[in-house]
């Protein structure tokens, strides 16, 4: 195909990027080049991040980055830097900073104009057209009349990047209270939509670390309001719309309060994390429904976000070409009610009353998105349906409506494996695993994990960020670390290979060595090889994805127990320490350093199984919910610090302990569980 212009981001291997490469916008990527280029011409930098699967990305592309008289306004004027955020998570969150601290907001796209070493004056996310070429104008002609001005706004502008979210040291005596997590749940609760369940706001998230800590609390404490409000969120979710009722798998977000429409892009992270959270939903409840979305969140994950590899790929899109070739959020997802009757003839009806073919589910233009209300029970009792006839009539319904959806144009596809999102995925294999006892499931994630092991990470031992084209490439962030850290734990707790514990314990080394602050006692975002930005962040706050300092402080607690060691111990004890002052406000920003707050306010017991049948008693150990524990085992003598003179030949023990201190071996996994509470004292 002969294409009118293409521009730098030819050579990138992002599928965000490629999209943008035959724009008339003469775009370059972020790279040392570039930013001698605009130092060089003394050019202002204009620096829009986005990602593959973003909508309104692919609304302002359309309307000013493929228009003729925007680009040449942009050419003339800037150094255009095109940069996917996915890839970049660095470069993403320092102007996302710089605009929050503009705007007091900010989203995708996120559009930033910088001086040209780097430092950002003016930004904001999206601009229709005629705003964005005034502003474009205005900001060139102020830059070349005025300089002074714009320099001395960026002077104090960088000051506010740098100073934000910063981390200071605590040097208070850690204590962690019951009381100071009763009070955080208590502020956090009056946000809680009690009847619609999350948050009472729209749009609404599903922010698995969020609902993973509350559904662990409301457990431990036998909070019943609590329990009811997490499973009110959990089931309102797999009813909605959210939730891919055909193919399975969760879309970023409920553009409703109703968890009704959503904005269709679906993302591996939300559905890694949601897996993982619904495993632990069902262990605790055995409701069917939970189990349901596990098993078909996975069937999507197989068959549309996994490579040959056995890597994951990052999203798809929520546009793509609806029947007149023009792209359509949603297209891909919505029917209409002539379609439906024509597929499903005379079963319409009952499918319709099932899945809401009515005004509850219209979304727009006569197109239906498909929302449940009921649990198959009760549906079947009310429609006066057998309920196993009912359940081989959703099947064959969902098996219908996927091979005629097939026949539809896909949402666009990003392609590019990321070593923190895999790891995300991995850990809900592992968990999915651990409640299910599912063989394909540990097929699937030890593929991934040694896929990462083998492909991400370096001779050096060092982690890459990004795969692509059999490629691994961009030196990797804390959170590839840390969350490839906690996936690796949890493969060891469910298959034994000391290897995988011994691959977290060198990865940690590494954090230490290229991330790490003597002084807070905290880790930094990027790597001291990294190139300098004109600030070096941590990141504290769990959004959603838990923050990559709060991942890596629980494993230091865990790692700290398996291998006897002090300073992992100390360092997570002091992280979790440093922002104890902010959490009591802001319970959502701080979900998974709570999980860990948890584990210092409960006894943490230590499960050793050791002798030939340990795997299988470690399974029976599993399937009761015990959120605060670690487990180790071997199958044969071992030096590990908690296995070490364990091992009595023709038998298999379990030894339940806290902090090395343990209670007599027994050999049942139901004299053991007696031997553990969950409560929180």
């Amino acid at each position: 195909m002969q294409h009118k212009y293409t521009n730098n981001l030819i050579h990138e291997t992002s599928p965000y990027l490629l999209q943008h490469a035959h724009n008339p916008v003469n775009w370059y990527a972020w790279n040392d080049e570039t930013l001698a280029l605009a130092k060089k011409e003394n050019k202002l930098m204009l620096i829009s991040v986005g990602y593959a699967a973003c909508h309104w990305c692919h609304v302002m592309e359309h309307e000013s980055f493929e228009n003729d008289s925007v680009a040449k306004i942009m050419n003339d004027n800037f150094i255009n830097i095109k940069i996917d955020r996915e890839e970049r998570p660095d470069i993403d969150q320092i102007y996302m900073t710089a605009v929050q601290l503009m705007t007091k907001s900010g989203g995708w796209p996120l559009n930033c104009v910088t001086l040209p070493d780097g430092r950002p004056f003016w930004g904001g996310t999206y601009f229709p057209k005629e705003e964005w070429t005034s502003t474009l104008t205005q900001i060139a002609t102020l830059y070349k009349k005025d300089p002074a001005k714009v320099i001395s706004y960026a002077e104090n502008l960088t000051e506010g990047i740098q100073q934000a979210e910063l981390v200071s040291y605590n040097s208070d005596e850690a204590k962690f209270t019951k009381s100071e997590l009763e009070t955080t749940v208590k502020n956090w609760s009056s946000y809680f939509d009690k009847d619609l369940g999350g948050m009472n706001s729209a749009p609404k998230f599903p922010m698995p670390n969020n609902y993973h800590f509350l559904l662990r609390y409301a457990e431990q404490t036998q909070d019943k309001n609590l329990k009811a409000y997490v499973h009110t969120t959990l089931e309102k979710m797999a009813f909605g719309g959210i939730f891919d009722q055909v193919g399975g798998g969760f879309a970023r977000y409920s553009t409703d309060k109703k968890w009704h429409i959503p904005h269709f892009e679906k993302m591996l992270y939300d559905n890694a994390q949601l897996v993982s959270l619904y495993s632990d939903a069902y262990l605790i409840s055995k409701n069917d429904l939970y189990k349901e979305t596990v098993y078909r969140t996975l069937e999507f994950i197989e068959r549309e976000m996994t490579n040959p590899e056995g890597g994951f790929y990052s999203s798809l899109d929520a546009d793509s070409l609806n029947e007149d070739g023009e792209l359509e959020e949603g297209a891909f997802y919505v029917w209409t009610e002539k379609e439906l009757k024509e597929i499903l003839k005379k079963d319409f009806d009952l499918f319709s009353k099932y899945y809401n073919v009515n005004d509850f589910g219209l979304w727009e233009h006569n197109k239906y998105n498909f929302i449940r209300t009921q649990n198959d029970n009760k549906f079947s009792k009310e429609n006066n349906i057998d309920i196993q006839l009912l359940r081989s009539k959703v099947t064959t319904w969902q098996h219908t409506l996927l091979k005629e959806r097939a026949k539809k144009n896909r949402p666009r596809l990003d392609d590019k494996t990321l070593s923190s999102w895999n790891a995300l995925m991995l850990k809900g294999y592992i968990d999915a695993y651990r409640v299910f006892n599912d063989d394909n499931f540990l097929k699937i994630a030890l593929k991934n994990a040694n896929f990462l092991k083998e492909k991400q990470r370096r001779n050096d031992g060092g982690l890459n960020h990004n795969y692509k084209n059999g490629r691994s490439t961009i030196n990797g962030y804390l959170e590839d670390y840390a969350l490839v850290i906690e996936a690796y734990i949890s493969l060891y707790e469910i298959t034994l290979d000391q290897n995988w514990l011994t691959i977290s314990q060198e990865l940690t080394d590494y954090c230490y060595t290229h991330f790490y602050d003597k002084e807070l006692q905290m880790f930094y975002f990027t790597s001291d090889e990294d190139q300098n930005l004109i600030t070096r962040k941590m990141e504290i706050n769990d959004n959603v994805i838990p923050a990559s300092n709060s991942v890596l402080a629980k494993s230091l607690f865990k790692l700290g127990h398996y291998f006897e060691n002090k300073i992992y111990t100390a360092t997570s004890k002091q992280m979790l320490n440093n922002i104890k002052k902010d959490m009591e406000a802001y319970g959502s920003g701080y979900a998974n350093w709570l999980q860990l707050y948890a584990d210092f306010c409960t006894d943490f017991y230590e499960i050793a199984v050791v002798g030939k049948n340990a795997k299988e008693k470690i399974k029976e150990l599993n399937q009761q919910y015990i959120p605060n524990k670690l487990i180790a085992g071997s199958l044969n003598k071992s030096d590990e610090p908690l296995l070490q003179y364990r091992y009595q030949e023709n038998e298999t023990l379990i030894y339940i302990c806290i902090d090395g201190a343990c209670k007599l071996p027994v050999a049942s996994s139901k004299k053991a569980l007696t031997q553990l509470k969950i409560d929180i004292k």
